[in-house]
């Protein structure tokens, strides 16, 4: 159960600057006014993770119930989302707590958390607290690396196609943006009607941003655009299919998330897929001005096909006839 609770404007700000200053080692968050709101950022006093923990007791009541964003992480995703809820708060604010969790880390980007944790105890927030909690995960999860990623790709891409119907996060021009300047202009071009219209994108291993991916060619049917996927690389990609249906001609813009087996060896390159997949169509359509009509999502390039597109783009209304009294037999 979700609560309704979104996150203010000044969360947003506060987490975006936290995205973009390393030195900023923990965020803290409440709800007040029926809104997620900041309450103050933890500043770093070391590079240690376990020596900053120190900064946050002054906040850590053993009452009231709050979030904290920290940055655990050397690498992306570098937050975990902490709830923590003590057994001495009031019971609806353990309520209202416990059901907005999960809203704090959709409202600000999920991509940006690598994990949610539920505390109950102060104890739970210190060196201590974390090292017994990272002891009790590795004798939990046995597993070999590959394995472990393995399962990371699959809960991440069960996160990304979690988010139907919850509200998008906003980017801003504060946003740390993730997609590079140039293909960024491609997808204005693509918004305002213009370009080439396709605009194919790939992540970056080093730099873990969203930058154009070689294309050959301006793709004018299905099977062009299928030819011109990666059959070993997952990739990102906006095409303007212009059609006729009907009698009726029009161009709408698809998106295509495709993951090929292949690309499996590397499982924690393709991880950062579904991570990345809800940034990139949201800033294609709010930051771009792209109106996508439709999102497919397939493994293999081979899947998509021209009769899957159309019914999707055009589904068969069914012509419901009136039901008919049969005839009385004659006499």
């Amino acid at each position: 159960m979700q609560s309704g609770i979104a996150a203010s404007q000044e969360l947003v700000s506060e987490f975006n600057n936290l995205l973009s200053d390393n030195s900023a080692f923990a965020l803290v968050v409440t709800i007040s006014n029926e809104a997620l709101t900041p309450v103050t950022t933890v500043r770093a006093s070391s590079s240690s993770f376990s020596d900053n923990l120190a900064g946050l007791t002054p906040h850590i009541k053993p009452n009231e119930p709050l979030y904290i964003i920290l940055r655990r992480f050397d690498s992306a995703p570098f937050f975990s989302a902490v709830t923590y809820v003590p057994d001495a708060a009031k019971v609806r604010s353990k309520m209202l707590f416990a059901s907005t969790r999960l809203t704090l880390t959709r409202e600000l980007g999920s991509e940006h958390f690598r994990e949610s944790l539920f505390f109950t105890l102060p104890d739970e927030l210190t060196a201590s607290g974390f090292d017994r909690l990272d002891r009790h995960a590795a004798l939990d999860a046995p597993l070999t690396e590959e394995e472990r990623t393995l399962g990371e790709v699959k809960r991440a891409e069960a996160e990304a196609g979690a988010g139907t119907g919850v509200r998008e996060i906003h980017l801003s021009k504060n946003m740390s943006m993730p997609i590079t300047p140039d293909a960024f202009e491609k997808l204005k071009e693509l918004g305002s009607g213009g370009g080439e219209g396709i605009v194919m994108m790939k992540i970056n291993r080093e730099t873990e941003t969203v930058e154009l991916a070689p294309s050959s060619g301006k793709p004018t049917t299905v099977s062009d655009l299928v030819s011109a996927i990666s059959k070993t690389e997952p990739r990102f990609t906006f095409w303007r299919y212009t059609h006729t249906h009907e009698g009726a001609e029009s161009s709408p813009v698809l998106f295509f998330y495709t993951c090929p087996a292949a690309a499996g060896k590397e499982i924690k390159y393709r991880m950062m897929y579904p991570l990345m997949k809800r940034a990139v169509i949201t800033a294609a359509e709010k930051e771009a001005g792209v109106a996508v009509e439709k999102k497919f999502e397939v493994e293999e390039p081979d899947e998509i096909t021209e009769e899957g597109v159309l019914a999707d783009l055009h589904p068969k209304v069914e012509v419901k006839t009136a039901f008919r009294r049969p005839k009385r037999p004659g006499r």
